[in-house]
């Protein structure tokens, strides 16, 4: 502490003559802004006006370009051959780390059932028919149970 009062005590006027000026050009500074703002006032309010309708026009066209048509998506059905002499593909089976109540479920998913019909069927839950269902997608890469069913039929995992 001693430092910084022997350091103030040395250096008090230029401390108080640089406060001063620094006080002085900020009143200076205070006053001309308020004679630009006199001066151009009109200037001023019409910049704004012009800033506001400005934003508000952004705002509408965003508003009015929005697409408002749906899209449909439309699922192509392929017809996929029922092979007389269905043969299993137990190693895609095994490389896809299918499980045999996934199988299971695909299959009853081919029959059409739904997953309430499913899971009243294999007397599990709803919810295990859904986490099946989820990992049967994952498995097969695919978002839907039709993409599914394509797609274990084409890989000869289902009948």
């Amino acid at each position: 502490m001693t430092k910084l009062k022997f350091f103030l005590q040395i250096h008090k006027a230029i401390i108080i003559y640089g406060i001063s000026l620094a006080l002085l050009l900020l009143i200076l500074k205070w006053l001309e802004l308020r004679f630009i703002i006199f001066d151009y006032s009109l200037e001023i309010y019409i910049g704004a006006i012009a800033f506001i309708f400005t934003g508000l026009g952004i705002w509408l066209a965003l508003k009015l370009s929005k697409p408002k048509i749906k899209t449909l998506v439309v699922e192509k059905e392929v017809f996929v051959p029922r092979s007389e002499n269905f043969i299993l593909n137990t190693s895609l089976i095994a490389e896809l780390e299918l499980s045999k109540r996934e199988l299971e479920i695909l299959n009853l998913m081919a029959l059409g059932l739904s997953n309430d019909e499913i899971a009243a069927k294999i007397f599990v839950s709803l919810s295990t028919v859904k986490t099946h269902n989820q990992n049967l997608f994952v498995k097969l890469d695919v978002k839907r149970r039709t993409q599914a069913i394509e797609k274990a039929k084409r890989l000869n995992l289902i009948p």
